[in-house]
């Protein structure tokens, strides 16, 4: 029905005219406050917010690829009510899950002892990561032990740890005379000893000190075979050294996790068949003191694999059987022409990989690797094998099997010039440019874009520790599931943490090696799988454009409970992705 007028039509001529500039100057105010926030939302905001809880941190704004923002939101967080039309469906509950039961407690999936069981028991298979089939993995979150406590505070915990957190007195009995780990009434007290460091770790550093140069920022990331709780690795990081500990799980009970709780590097693993979860040139130093690994066997396969991580003029410290075997003979209970021929044969081993030995004092044995290959190439002639690896990519690392060949290095044009590229010495060498970046060795990754990574990481860390109190002490053990070029690691240096640097083992760039040539440590990772560690040993937990690369390779709320699981009780987890993303994790 038509609409009926009243009065003139002069004045209502009039009215229509103030109706229709009413509506021009509307849409014109309209499309002003469009370009106006439009312009707004593309700046970086002058104030950064995020939502911070317990067990969980969100902050959006990335792309999957790098863990890297555009520089224009380097430093705002998306505000969900106010800067996106993504509808969140409040309708649909959340997802929840039960606690598991109690015998859980201390469940690492991928090294379960029960499945390892049914595996291989040559090389020690049955001890290397099998994880659990998608049918089998559970859907409840690991419980606490019931008297857990908050660990103790960096420094202090490197000496102490609450029995309550890691009721396993085994070690304390077992290694009472090497001195590894004490009952102290409610909690353990770790003094610092070792099977072949009975005076402690502090004092065997310093023998190794005299032999080589330890102080200096030469020597920068180091890698300890078989590690016990990590006395090594933890004493060292007064000397700025940095070490990836690792150690089998089942050996001696909870000796990584006792590791991670003091708030010392550790990770569960073990030199069986497969290459160790790094790239190649990755370590300044490599340790084994009395870690019962068969250096002689398998043509030497396992200190082939230690050359393959090792950096160019790296070194290998061994201490304990077969070293100063005359002395220790009848204390190891084993017959002097054993203990001879397994020198001899680890002797012959590094000689064939072109390792100088530098020396041999008491206890202690130092090789080098060479800088380069060209004398090892020429060696060839005379060693016939290990012959040097053709067509291979020496970083390849996640579920490779080990070879018996030797690495090749990067080609050189002369006889002193470091294979791959020198690094600086620490603490410079962490915002110098890597050498695998100065050559182009990895696509897309140009010195600008590494230069843009480390400020935008410096402006988010600032941010960060606006919102959790990164310099007080509550954050210790760091984890950066998608760490791209270790900016945030670099950006962290001031704080009393370390972080465990992880590289999705299915990522488009390889960067992993960038990280440890910066100085830094860390691992490749299949995040549809569970991390080789215990529960509860990170207080934090950064996921930057992770669940953009996981969406669609696996469930996310598994990579949310294995989240969980690695957590402590009240860490703290930063989601950094895109907004449609971070819409289905809430």
């Amino acid at each position: 029905m038509a609409k009926e007028y009243s009065g003139s039509p002069k004045l209502h001529h009039l009215d229509s005219k103030r109706k229709r500039l009413t509506w021009i100057l509307g849409v014109s105010a309209l499309c002003i406050l469009s370009y106006i926030f439009g312009a707004w939302q593309n700046t970086s905001s002058p104030t950064n917010r995020a939502e911070v809880f317990d067990k969980g941190s969100c902050d959006n704004g990335s792309p999957p690829e790098g863990n890297s923002l555009p520089s224009s939101m380097s430093s705002s967080a998306l505000d969900f009510q106010s800067h996106h039309q993504v509808k969140i469906n409040k309708s649909v509950g959340a997802q929840k899950f039960p606690p598991c039961d109690m015998s859980f407690s201390e469940y690492t999936p991928c090294q379960d002892p029960v499945r390892g069981r049914k595996f291989d028991r040559n090389m020690l298979k049955y001890r290397e990561r099998h994880c659990p089939k998608k049918e089998e993995l559970l859907r409840c979150l690991v419980p606490a032990p019931p008297r857990y406590k908050t660990p103790f505070k960096w420094p202090q915990s490197r000496d102490y740890a609450w029995y309550d957190n890691i009721p396993h007195r085994e070690l304390s009995i077992e290694k009472a005379i090497q001195n590894w780990i004490q009952v102290d009434g409610d909690r353990f007290r770790f003094p610092g000893g070792g099977t072949m460091f009975p005076r402690g770790a502090d004092a065997y550093i310093d023998d190794i000190n005299e032999l080589i140069p330890l102080r200096g920022g030469s020597i920068r990331t180091a890698i300890d075979t078989g590690c016990g709780v990590a006395s090594w690795g933890a004493y060292l990081l007064r000397r700025d050294i940095l070490a990836m500990s690792f150690a089998p799980r089942d050996t001696h009970e909870a000796q990584v996790q006792f590791a991670l709780e003091r708030g010392v590097p550790a990770m569960i693993g073990i030199m069986a068949s497969q290459r160790l979860p790094y790239p190649a040139r990755a370590f300044d130093m490599a340790h084994c003191s009395r870690c019962l690994i068969p250096w002689q066997k398998y043509d030497g396969m396992y200190l082939i694999e230690v050359d393959r991580v090792l950096r160019p003029g790296g070194y290998w410290i061994l201490s304990g059987p077969p070293i100063y075997w005359k002395k220790h003979w009848r204390g190891w209970e084993r017959t002097q022409e054993d203990l001879k021929q397994e020198q001899d044969s680890i002797e012959d081993v590094a000689k064939r990989l072109c390792w100088k030995k530098v020396i041999e004092n008491h206890d202690l044995a130092i090789w080098q690797k060479p800088i380069n290959h060209i004398e090892c190439i020429k060696s060839r002639k005379v060693y016939k094998t290990p012959h040097i690896c053709q067509s291979d990519n020496p970083d390849t690392a996640w579920y490779r099997n080990m070879e018996t060949c030797i690495t090749p290095l990067p080609e050189v044009s002369s006889s002193d010039e470091v294979a791959g590229g020198a690094v600086e010495k620490w603490p410079q060498r962490a915002y110098a440019i890597p050498p695998r970046i100065i050559s182009g060795s990895i696509p897309g990754i140009t010195t600008e874009k590494f230069r843009e990574d480390n400020e935008l990481w410096k402006d988010r860390v600032t941010h960060y520790n606006g919102i959790i109190p990164l310099s007080k002490g509550r954050y210790r053990n760091i984890m950066d599931m998608n760490a791209y070029l270790g900016g945030f690691a670099a950006a962290l240096m001031k704080y009393p943490v370390w972080v465990m640097n992880v590289i999705p083992a299915n990522s488009n760039q390889d960067t992993l090696g960038v990280i440890y040539e910066r100085g830094f440590i860390g691992t490749y990772q299949d995040w549809c799988e569970a991390f080789s560690t215990y529960p509860r040993t990170y207080d934090l937990i950064h996921a930057g454009g992770l669940f953009s690369i996981y969406q669609d390779r696996c469930d996310i709320a598994d990579i949310l409970i294995e989240m969980d699981r690695i957590l402590r009780p009240e860490g703290t987890v930063i989601f950094r992705d895109t907004v449609e993303v971070l819409v289905k994790i809430h």
